[in-house]
């Protein structure tokens, strides 16, 4: 999508979209919903790549923040997740049928092997 057509599906010019994507502005919590809806991905998607120790310090200075926060027992859902919907994407764009369902049958084996692996470990340690 062009800054141009998502300029104009938020009501903005193209270059506040630029100002946006370079960091020259910042972007207000409503705007960052806006343009998730508009690229139909979760808000979360644009904090995928944050680094955990950010959000530990601001979470330090607000009151609460830390106890909504995932637990490292807890993974967070996997389908929110930005490689998750850049893999799906990447995965409809193979335009052969066939050679889609070859690459989901791999990826599937894959992470079976990795499963009965997984499994199996506990019995090899003496």
């Amino acid at each position: 999508m062009s800054q141009e057509r998502l300029g104009n599906a938020i009501g903005l010019t193209f270059q506040q979209v630029q100002k946006y994507e370079r960091g020259a502005n910042r972007i207000g919590a409503s705007r960052l919903f806006d343009l998730s809806r508009v690229l139909d991905v979760p808000v979360s998607f644009f904090f995928d790549d944050l680094n955990p120790g950010i959000t530990a310090s601001v979470d330090d200075g607000v009151p609460g923040a830390s106890e909504s926060t995932t637990s490292p027992a807890h993974e967070p859902d996997p389908m929110m997740r930005r490689e998750t919907l850049e893999l799906v994407r990447a995965y409809y764009r193979v335009p052969d049928a066939q050679t889609r369902r070859r690459l989901f049958e791999l990826v599937k084996a894959i992470a079976n092997a990795h499963a009965v692996a997984q499994a199996e470990a506990p019995e090899r340690m003496p």
